[in-house]
């Protein structure tokens, strides 16, 4: 026999063999806008940032949190022609706290070197296009030498 119960903000509700064995009925019902355990997103109707938001990847929750916070917000609420230019102090904050955390934020170069050494490494292992050509098919085009006798007046 099927039931149903109510704890805190979920319902709970148990059903039989029988009742999965019929098509359901279920209507969905519209979603609430003001429902505080529903995902908004990065900004809340309010128009406050959602800190919760997993689209900023725990930045706001890491070791340079609040600093994130700082900068984000003050983009975010910025009302300047240049959206964000006098902001730049809180960036310049949030990223010398990243520096001193370097294997919680890799820098861009970081992250660049890495991927050149794996390429490097991929480049080693595999032939390349020059010794691939024998000498009898290789048409490498030759340029001529800049005309040393030639005035550039």
């Amino acid at each position: 026999m099927s039931h149903c119960r109510q704890e805190g903000k979920d319902r709970i509700i148990f059903v039989t063999k029988e009742d999965h064995d019929t098509p359901s009925n279920a209507e969905l019902i519209a979603e609430d806008p003001d429902d505080p355990y529903e995902e908004h997103g990065l900004i809340l109707p309010t128009g406050e940032i959602n800190w919760n938001c997993p689209c900023l990847g725990g930045m706001a929750s890491g070791p340079c949190g609040s600093q994130f916070k700082e900068a984000f917000s003050c983009f975010h609420y910025s009302k300047e022609e240049v959206k964000g230019s006098e902001c730049i102090d809180q960036f310049r904050n949030m990223q010398e706290c990243m520096q001193r955390f370097p294997e919680l934020y890799p820098q861009e170069e970081d992250k660049e070197q890495a991927e050149s050494n794996n390429g490097a490494a991929a480049a080693a292992a595999a032939p390349s296009e020059d010794s691939a050509l024998s000498p009898e098919t290789d048409s490498t085009p030759t340029v001529p030498a800049p005309d040393s006798t030639t005035s550039s007046e």
